[in-house]
């Protein structure tokens, strides 16, 4: 795997990018850009997807095509479209991930270490 120097800044930098160009293709057909529900829609709908992959995965629901190669594509659009609904909502996605994943893990390291171990 290619690592992007700019990391999730980088990766949102692009996410915008194409979702520009899908605006001026949804302005040439439609008329207009997608509306915010519009967007989480396709979201949900795309993460959902992701569901049936993983049980096609697991041999527990067939699709056509390649599972793997599926899969990739489908959570690659998960990301893009967390990207395109934080710029939408004024979310800096990257920053909130890093703090967010910050926070949890700070909590699960003090979790574990106050837990008790196992018989120690």
């Amino acid at each position: 795997m290619s690592e992007n120097p700019n990391g999730l800044a980088g990766a949102a930098e692009t996410a915008l990018r194409v979702r520009a160009h899908y605006e001026q293709l949804e302005q040439r057909l439609l008329g207009r850009t997608w509306t915010l529900p519009e967007l989480a829609v396709g979201f949900t709908n795309d993460a959902a997807y992701v569901g049936r992959l993983v049980l096609a995965a697991e041999h527990t629901w067939d699709i056509d095509g390649d599972v793997g190669a599926e899969l990739r594509h489908k959570l690659a659009e998960c990301l893009w479209w967390a990207f395109v609904l934080a710029d939408k909502l004024g979310v800096d996605l990257p920053e909130a991930y890093e703090a967010t994943m910050d926070r949890i893990d700070t909590g699960l390291r003090t979790t574990l270490h106050d837990a008790p171990g196992d018989g120690q």
